[in-house]
């Protein structure tokens, strides 16, 4: 038996990069797989062509995480086409960097509507369906431990706000059985953030493990969380960046 056999899930930005690898790894593992892009429509639909084709229950939705329209529309699409929800994995970010006073403030509202109130509203909705055993994984940043240099601090305020948000909500839900967890990566070899620039190599010099992490890295972590294994993790947040943090 597959460890989310019979589980659905919803994965927002899910065509590209750690999304991506997340929506495959779930569905892997047996979960109806649901996701969400917002301008990578044909490698969405690729993907979800890819997990159907194998035998696999995928679907991709059309959702921009700053219209809490949309988001809210995400997840009634998905209790409508498999049943239910049993998993939500808020994965959708976006990063802006700039000396700060070159920031706007219709910066900030992008990046906290994407980084932050997307994540409220997907949670928000989807508890209206999650039962006993529920799943709320939300990917976050080191960053929110560790403001690395200059020209990142609306992205990790954003981030950081996710750490409360996890240890509030974790109480919220216990009651109900549903967990709430937080995973942080660090460097992950993604075309946004490529393991082969100068920047990349910056960031090894800072690394415990001098290597960049792999997008399946985080992907299987997220498996694990949302299985049966993670039943007792809830309130906290993983860090996985080899040792950027140590």
């Amino acid at each position: 038996m597959k460890k989310l056999a019979n589980k659905i899930a919803l994965v927002t930005g899910g065509s590209r990069g750690i999304g991506a690898a997340i929506v495959r790894r779930l569905a892997a593992e047996g979960a109806s797989v649901a996701f969400t892009y917002s301008q990578s429509a044909e490698k969405a639909q690729t993907i979800a062509n890819e997990i159907n084709a194998a035998g696999g229950h995928a679907i991709a939705i059309g959702a921009d995480s700053a219209r809490s329209a949309d988001i809210i529309q995400a997840v009634s699409q998905t209790v409508a086409e498999f049943g239910g929800l049993d998993i939500l994995v808020n994965n959708a970010g976006i990063y802006i960097g700039k000396d700060f006073h070159q920031h706007t403030i219709d910066e900030y509202d992008q990046i906290m509507d994407v980084n932050v109130k997307a994540v409220y509203v997907a949670t928000l909705e989807a508890v209206k369906h999650l039962k006993t055993g529920g799943r709320i994984i939300t990917i976050g940043s080191n960053m929110a431990d560790n403001a690395i240099g200059t020209q990142t601090t609306l992205y990790t305020m954003s981030k950081s706000a996710l750490q409360g948000f996890t240890r509030g909500l974790a109480r919220d839900l216990g009651p109900k059985g549903i967990t709430v967890t937080l995973v942080q990566p660090g460097p992950t070899n993604t075309d946004m953030n490529p393991a082969d620039t100068e920047h990349a190599d910056y960031a090894r010099s800072r690394m415990a493990l001098p290597k960049y992490g792999t997008v399946e890295d985080v992907a299987g972590l997220v498996a694990f969380l949302a299985s049966e294994e993670g039943k007792q993790i809830t309130g906290s947040w993983v860090t996985i960046d080899g040792g950027f943090n140590a």
